[in-house]
């Protein structure tokens, strides 16, 4: 027989979610303390970092999510994910973490794949046009973010239930809306309402038109489509806010300025954190340090180790960011942090939720595994293994009467029989 190999096998499986956005029942309204508390919470910790438009956040936008308990309804909130490639990576978990509070707090939610979008090419926060992707290509990485996307919500609504009936969460594509529009007939009724100067005065049209390559047309056009998408979520899915990177607060403008237009109805936009590198760089693709969301790119164990290997300096901010903990409980994991820094208690709760998250709680089993491994905490036959690859050797790992003595940790023992050898 071959050798055996010390592997951890993972497993997935896709979940569905609910459908087009629902009606809250009525005893959660009733229930729910409104939403004020929900965007002054997350300000707080820190994910919410701005609100548009400025003149009506301070009232207009936290009324719209806490209308009092006898008329109060869910609200719409979307946010865009543009298929770039072929799985979501650290960098997309703020605004889906913020979709996801809006959700618990009994708010429906879009997580919306960009497969007409991404063809042209986000410049936001670029110096340079993005690689083009041909149509099939686009299509393939849209179906598997849509997968994932379906994954990570489920995970969250099994894992992570706070005993209240959250709203719903959807995923949609936007090709859906573009591949039945005739271009003429699409510039006829939408082009009228942009003005060429408000769309060159964003600053990451300017910067694009400043530098050596300057900026194409197709990418121009990308502020008027992301302004239509959150025009038809208006009208289709009554959709008021729009969340989406800090780097993308130009082309929410863009999308208020056009449904006031069209419409007379205000809508509004919040904006989370971007996630950056020890070096200030975005975390990305096109920066080349993207930690995937998808095992079969990045493990559950390196997912879970970029996480522990937080410095203490973010450790705090990243504990508010990333998980659903509630503030005292972050004070006091800081707190027993001070005492005993060596535990690195507040690292490992980190990637503990995130992992957990991302991957189900057998993908963070299989992390912890890996990473006991790794330390040095199995042997087998008294002979330390730190690779999770390592073939297992007969004659060393399995003696010649078939069995293996197996030591995880300091207390744990286990004697194997290896049936065929």
């Amino acid at each position: 027989m071959a050798a055996p190999m010390l592997r951890w096998v993972f497993r997935s499986q896709w979940f569905g979610t609910p459908g087009r956005p629902g009606v809250l029942p009525l005893g959660l309204r009733e229930a729910h303390s409104g939403a004020q508390g929900l965007l002054a919470m997350q300000k707080a910790r820190g994910l919410f970092k701005e609100f548009f438009p400025e003149t009506g956040t301070k009232t207009e936008l936290p009324e719209l999510f806490d209308r009092g308990t006898a008329g109060s309804f869910p609200q719409t909130i979307y946010c865009g994910f543009d298929p770039t490639a072929d799985s979501l990576h650290v960098g997309h978990l703020l605004a889906l973490l913020g979709l996801f509070h809006f959700q618990r707090a009994g708010h429906n939610v879009i997580a919306l794949v960009g497969g007409a979008t991404a063809r042209l090419g986000d410049p936001s926060g670029r110096t340079k046009e993005r690689e083009a992707l041909d149509a099939e290509r686009v299509r393939n990485n849209a179906r598997a973010l849509h997968r994932g996307l379906q994954a990570l919500a489920a995970n969250h609504q099994r894992l992570f239930a706070n005993g209240r009936t959250w709203g719903s969460f959807t995923v949609l594509d936007n090709s859906a809306w573009y591949q039945k529009r005739d271009l003429v007939d699409f510039l006829a009724a939408v082009g009228g309402h942009f003005r060429m100067g408000t769309l060159l005065s964003r600053l990451s049209v300017q910067t694009r038109l400043k530098s050596p390559e300057g900026m194409s047309l197709a990418e121009f056009f990308y502020q008027v489509l992301q302004a239509y998408d959150f025009y038809y979520l208006f009208q289709h899915y009554g959709c008021r806010v729009q969340l989406g990177g800090s780097d993308q607060l130009g082309n929410i403008v863009s999308g208020y300025e056009f449904i006031h237009k069209v419409t007379g109805e205000d809508v509004f936009g919040i904006s989370v954190p971007l996630i950056t590198s020890t070096t200030g760089a975005k975390l990305g693709k096109s920066a080349g340090n993207a930690v995937w969301l998808n095992q079969e790119k990045t493990s559950p164990f390196e997912l879970y180790q970029f996480f522990v290997r937080q410095q203490d300096d973010l450790v705090e901010r990243y504990l508010k960011l990333f998980t659903f903990l509630p503030l005292p409980e972050i004070d006091h994991i800081m707190q027993l942090h001070v005492k005993e820094p060596e535990k690195r208690g507040p690292q490992k709760r980190l990637a503990a939720e995130v992992t957990k998250l991302v991957h189900g709680q057998e993908g963070l089993d299989s992390a912890k595994r890996y990473r006991m491994i790794t330390e040095g905490g199995v042997s087998i036959n008294h002979r330390q293994v730190t690779n999770p690859e390592s073939v297992l050797v007969v004659g060393q790992h399995i003696l010649k009467n078939g069995l293996s003595l197996l030591k995880i940790g300091k207390k744990n023992f286990y004697i194997i029989k290896w049936l065929q050898l």
